[in-house]
């Protein structure tokens, strides 16, 4: 593989990485393994270091192609529990609020999540890496200030109900770009007259690109040995 020309990579994220671990990692393997100082290196598509799954890696000049990836379709495996929220409404920040969850039933739920299927609007949470005013919401967040954030357009292809233990549900999502599964619980517990939060994501594809294509950190050492062309090779 001719990784300076530019290859695409798939990789697994894994949980409590942020997806500049993952890449830089790989930065600093492949540029030891080529013996070279400097190499481009990008991904095509954040994940939250509370999601898992699917990073597509670029190398070389194959990173003029992140953007393409950015805008193809993604899929995600999210698990929500109801009737709590927390600021980041995810697990990284405390509990800060209780709602009623006893008015809720598998059928109230399946209903709700019809509503979100198409041309959404969603407001991006302030826990997130959205600029306002030329600096990041989550800084702003975590000094205390007040964030707002203008709602953006979305388009939801697929919302399925997988399990409902409620008040544990796990649900699947194919929505466009821009699309904040985070965002989507919180609205999905509102709908529901009650509160959500993300207690579990994985990414399980984009566009075409599904996990079980997809290395995990430790298999980049083996992965480098058995498919990078020395340098002295080419000579």
């Amino acid at each position: 593989m001719d990784f300076i020309a530019g290859e695409i990579l798939y990789f697994n994220k894994p949980l409590t990485w942020t997806s500049f671990d993952l890449v830089n990692k790989f930065r600093y393997k492949l540029s030891r393994k080529l013996k070279v100082k400097k190499i481009k290196v990008g991904h095509a598509g954040t994940l939250d270091p509370l999601a898992t799954g699917v990073m597509i890696v670029c190398t070389g000049r194959a990173t003029k192609r992140i953007d393409e990836f950015q805008y193809q379709t993604k899929e995600y495996i999210a698990t929500l529990k109801l009737g709590e929220t927390t600021p980041s409404f995810d697990l990284e920040k405390e509990i800060d609020a209780v709602y009623p969850t006893e008015h809720i039933t598998r059928e109230l739920v399946e209903a709700v999540l019809k509503t979100f299927v198409g041309t959404i609007q969603q407001i991006p949470p302030v826990f997130s890496a959205c600029k306002v005013e030329g600096k990041r919401a989550y800084e702003l967040a975590r000094k205390g200030e007040e964030v707002e954030l203008k709602s953006k357009t979305l388009v939801i292809d697929e919302l399925e109900l997988l399990e409902c233990d409620l008040p544990v549900i796990k649900i699947r999502v194919v929505c466009s770009k821009g699309t904040y599964i985070r965002a989507l619980a919180r609205d999905i517990g509102k709908a529901l007259d009650s509160g959500a939060h993300l207690i579990g994501l994985e990414r399980t594809r984009i566009g075409e690109v599904t996990l079980d294509r997809c290395m995990s950190p430790e298999e980049i050492d083996d992965f480098l040995e058995k498919n990078v062309i020395k340098i002295e090779e080419e000579k």
